[in-house]
């Protein structure tokens, strides 16, 4: 990835490599030793799509005039500074049809293998853990997954039948009940994980994820591709839905980047705002 990307925010401006550009930064602002850091990351068109309907199955999936290869390398990036990954029950029901963006990160490809050393270098494990946010367990596990080396955890606020928890143990796989109808609390969350000794959560999951998160008050960053496309169409998702926050939340910008790169011909912003 050659083609140099140009710094617009903090000034001066500068031009500045892609890769490396977000592991090498510092994640966490003065390194909380006692509470877990929550980040999220997104890419969206300049309408707000992160995932649209296309026929023929009408599946709401990252459209391909939006994802590219270059915010998929920042994407993996990211992973590289966790330790664990916030997922859902969707994802693992999409990736059993076939219709999941891709694995979790950190890919097995040797683009990325620079990500894996350098979690080596920082004594991290080769790949983040993963926990699951999911209403139920009605979906397999891939093998793939299960082989990685990763701590599996499902977190849920129902009560799930008692055969489904012990097959998913047998496998190594935790089942976790919050109390709650039917969702778990964005706080009740992130309380567990710091309990399990996670320090850096990256949330891949999709808007509703997003605003359990948020509306706790549990996201600390957010990293926002904008590629420079409009796309349209009515049946669509964008990176935040669920009921109206009672105040906004605030967040301020700490960096922006422009990719004139990619996607050819429209280019892209790279953005990271941080909570106030």
């Amino acid at each position: 990835m050659p083609s140099p990307m140009l710094r617009l925010y903090p000034q001066p401006v500068a031009t500045v490599p892609l890769k490396g550009l977000y592991l090498d930064a510092p994640l966490v602002p003065n390194e909380p030793a006692e509470r877990l850091f929550v980040y999220g990351n997104f890419v969206m068109s300049l309408d707000g799509r992160i995932a649209i309907a296309q026929p023929p199955n009408a599946h709401q999936t990252v459209p391909s005039t939006t994802a590219n290869p270059r915010d998929w390398r920042l994407f993996q990036e990211l992973a590289g500074h966790a330790d664990v990954l916030i997922s859902s029950g969707r994802y693992l029901r999409d990736l059993a049809a076939g219709q999941a963006q891709d694995s979790l990160p950190i890919g097995s490809a040797g683009a990325f293998a620079d990500i894996r050393r350098w979690r080596r270098r920082n004594g991290l494990a080769a790949q983040p853990d993963v926990v699951f946010l999911s209403e139920d367990l009605d979906f397999p596990l891939p093998k793939a997954l299960l082989q990685e080396g990763r701590t599996i955890s499902i977190f849920t606020a129902n009560t799930p039948p008692r055969e489904q928890i012990a097959e998913l143990a047998a496998q190594g796989v935790s089942v976790e009940r919050f109390v709650g109808n039917g969702r778990i609390d964005g706080k009740d969350i992130v309380a567990r994980l710091t309990a399990l000794g996670y320090r850096r959560a990256y949330c891949v999951a999709g808007p509703q994820v997003l605003h359990t998160l948020a509306s706790a008050g549990c996201l600390d960053t957010l990293f926002l591709t904008t590629v420079h496309r409009l796309l349209g169409g009515s049946d669509f998702s964008t990176i935040m839905q669920g009921a109206l926050l009672d105040a906004p939340l605030d967040y301020r910008l700490r960096w922006l980047y422009y990719d004139a790169a990619s996607p050819a011909g429209a280019g892209q912003m790279f953005a990271r705002y941080d909570c106030r």
